[in-house]
């Protein structure tokens, strides 16, 4: 039999990701892939294996999963209640998951987007290079009860690992650059745009964020419109209304709103995993230190398996508590030191 999840049932957001399609922008194509893309690093450093693997993005609520032989997961992204036969799991871990067993992931508990890993990735089809769902493009779907999807193999290593995410589900402060239409919006305007605290609208999808400010809205000099030109995800259009709409990473490839600015990709993952009413800030940073930044999240991205570490688990709450090694480096008593 070969390795697959099986899908009993989906919330209507998950979707099977990977790190997207680069090069298709002037064919009209976005990148797409995870909307929060440290998660995958993240997964891919409890698993031991390669980051551009797929995996689940669970967008507010997970659904119920059967692997069809026992299989390493992970789950990282946005903390959700999950379980595996009724025995509750810790979030941002490695975990083995049984053949047959039922593995329920609940709604979120913060933030946007979940994912599941698992050991080998996910194998569906690929196209134009990638395995990710484009919904915006038409490339994939959500997932439905009854799929069953191919898994890769897994060279194997440990479970019960965890690490410490770094936090971006609760808003705070985001980092922006001035872009080429910066220049567009009275000095006064980029100004008062970071002194504004905003929160994170219900409208927003893989496509977009839209954030509403307090007080008014933002607008270039004289309601002034441009010509559509090439758009990427991180850049901020300023919308017809005034508010600031974030593109994100199924975005479409042009666009004719005024840029006030762009998110710096290291700090996009925070746009996207606030959740609606979360309250975010807009900074400028100037383009050495967003550079700075960009070479830091590197490195740590590189480095994210060095802060894996073990579970602990309290042994009340381990079912198969007797198929654990409870001790290890046993002697007998009388050897020499």
């Amino acid at each position: 039999m070969s390795r697959a999840l099986i899908v009993h049932q989906a919330g209507p957001g998950v979707t099977v990701q990977d790190l997207g399609r680069e090069g298709y922008l002037a064919f009209g194509l976005s990148r797409g892939g995870a909307a929060d893309r440290l998660a995958l690093h993240e997964g891919a450093a409890l698993l031991g294996q390669s980051p551009t693997l797929a995996a689940l993005e669970m967008a507010g609520t997970g659904g119920t999963f059967e692997a069809t032989e026992a299989m390493r997961i992970a789950l990282t992204g946005a903390p959700m209640r999950a379980s595996i036969d009724g025995a509750a799991l810790v979030w941002n871990a490695a975990h083995l998951l049984p053949a047959g067993a039922r593995l329920i992931i609940g709604p979120a508990t913060a933030g946007v987007y979940g994912y599941l890993h698992l050991g080998g990735g996910l194998a569906t089809p690929e196209v134009l290079g990638a395995r990710s769902a484009h919904l915006a493009a038409g490339i994939g779907a959500p997932l439905t009860a009854g799929d069953r999807l191919p898994v890769g193999p897994d060279r194997g290593g440990e479970t019960g690992l965890m690490l410490v995410p770094e936090e971006r589900v609760s808003g705070g402060m985001v980092r922006i650059v001035a872009g080429c239409q910066t220049g567009l919006f009275d000095p006064a305007e980029v100004a008062r745009l970071e002194q504004t605290e905003f929160t994170r609208d219900a409208r927003g999808n893989r496509m977009g964020v839209r954030l509403n400010p307090e007080g008014a809205g933002f607008a270039a000099r004289g309601g002034l419109t441009v010509l559509s030109e090439a758009i990427v995800p991180g850049d901020i259009q300023i919308t017809g209304d005034g508010a600031p709409f974030v593109l994100m990473a199924e975005s479409q490839t042009t666009g004719g709103y005024p840029r006030i600015g762009a998110v710096l990709p290291c700090d996009l993952a925070r746009v996207a995993q606030a959740a609606p009413g979360t309250r975010l800030r807009l900074r400028f940073v100037p383009m050495d230190e967003a550079l700075a930044a960009e070479r830091r999240a590197a490195e740590a991205r590189k480095t994210l398996r060095r802060r894996v570490a073990r579970l602990t688990r309290d042994p009340h709450d381990i079912r198969d508590l007797l198929s654990y090694q409870l001790i290890s480096g046993v002697v007998a008593g009388n050897e020499e030191e």
